[in-house]
């Protein structure tokens, strides 16, 4: 592929960066940058204003109201956005169950759930992992029994990001115990304020809680709610991860943290010389920034080929997710060596944007040293969620290598 921008591609940079400078609001790219904490309503305050202006979702075609863009444009979109503080989009909805939709779902399904989701109408999340079923999801035992028009759900899901937010939830169920675990698997929509669910939160190391269980007792699921066919949602968890694996690429995210790094690197002093001219610590900088450089070619490469191919991403979408991840954490580490002692303190409350600290522990919260510790925790969850670096291995290896 040709790495070079065209003109076009230069003139819908600047396109975004102006959209950016214009209609971002000024406190909701503050808490981005200085890593406070978000909230439901800003993610779907900037949904909406990207929806009015046509780029509510940038990659869906044009016949389903997306912007149609290219790989590039999207890139280029990701890329300014994170480097503007913007916030990301919410991926369960428009880059995960969506695709699913489109593809798998029925007329009625595409017409009822895709306007919510890209007009920021309908917030999603996701049903897949449970207690006893994690790396190995075909051995899920939530269970979905047929009743003439309807579904009884029952059972429990883990590890669900943002159920506590959430409208609808994209369940994986199981439907029959005949037969090899994967057959037996269907892929429900689920609506979160039916009767019968219940969020419970899980309190992670930094203190947050965006993780959940959701409890199923006996809740009825219209038939109509079923993603295609019967027993046949296996295929199409295999189709949403691909794209949930090539998502978690994170390139505009890279970037943004390598720019923070370096900003970090330079301010912070080691005796009386910036971090930045210590030979040893800049070497890990480069190292890092060239396997994102390589990790952005490999992205778009993959990317572009499936587009031309008009194919879906095949399992290259695993290297994606391993070196992704892998560089989130590199980043994540480096800033909180570069940071030394002021990354140590850890409140929770500093994440909140009227947050004042108190003068003795002032020198140690610089700008962007509040939430350094806790993402560095959060972030070891990069290389298991989506499937495990083991699993994506295991991929790669008979998909890829046909080992």
């Amino acid at each position: 592929m040709d790495l070079t921008y065209s003109p076009e591609d230069d003139a819908f940079r600047a396109e975004v960066r102006a959209f950016l400078d214009a209609r971002l609001p000024e406190d909701v790219r503050a808490k981005v940058l200085l890593g406070k904490r978000l909230g439901k309503d800003d993610f779907m305050r900037w949904q909406k204003i990207l929806h009015a202006r046509g780029w509510g979702a940038g990659r869906w075609p044009q016949r389903f109201g997306g912007a149609g863009w290219t790989v590039v444009q999207d890139h280029i979109f990701e890329e300014e956005r994170a480097e503007a503080g913007a916030p990301p989009q919410i991926a369960f909805g428009l880059r995960m169950v969506a695709p699913v939709l489109m593809t798998f779902g029925s007329v009625r399904q595409q017409e009822y759930f895709l306007p919510k989701i890209i007009a920021g109408e309908h917030f999603w999340c996701q049903g897949f992992s449970e207690p006893g079923s994690g790396s190995d999801l075909a051995s899920l035992r939530t269970e979905a029994v047929s009743k003439a028009d309807h579904y009884v759900v029952s059972g429990q899901k883990t590890w669900n990001t943002a159920g506590q937010h959430a409208d609808w939830i994209f369940c994986l169920v199981r439907t029959r115990s005949e037969g090899r675990p994967q057959e037996g698997i269907s892929f429900l929509l689920i609506d979160m304020k039916t009767p019968g669910i219940e969020v419970r939160p899980i309190t992670l190391l930094d203190g947050e809680r965006e993780i959940n269980e959701v409890w199923f007792d006996e809740v009825q699921v219209p038939v109509e709610n079923l993603v295609g066919e019967e027993n046949k949602g296996w295929t199409y968890a295999k189709f949403l991860l691909t794209h949930e694996r090539t998502n978690n690429a994170g390139i505009g995210m890279c970037k943004r943290g390598l720019h923070t790094l370096k900003e970090i690197a330079t301010d912070q002093l080691v005796n009386g010389r910036p971090l930045i001219e210590d030979v040893r610590f800049r070497d890990r900088i480069a190292e890092v920034e060239l396997e994102l450089m390589a990790l952005e070619i490999n992205n778009l490469r993959v990317l572009s080929a499936a587009a031309i191919e008009e194919r879906p991403i095949g399992p290259e979408a695993s290297m994606l997710k391993i070196k992704g991840s892998q560089i989130i954490q590199q980043l994540a580490e480096l800033r909180m060596h570069a940071l030394g002692h002021d990354a140590l303190p850890y409140l929770y409350e500093a994440l909140e944007p009227d947050w004042v600290a108190d003068p003795l522990l002032a020198e140690h919260y610089p700008a962007y040293a509040p939430p350094v510790s806790g993402q560095y925790f959060n972030l070891r969850k990069t290389t298991i969620y989506a499937g495990s670096t083991e699993i994506q291995k295991n991929i790669i290896s008979k998909l890829v290598l046909g080992l």
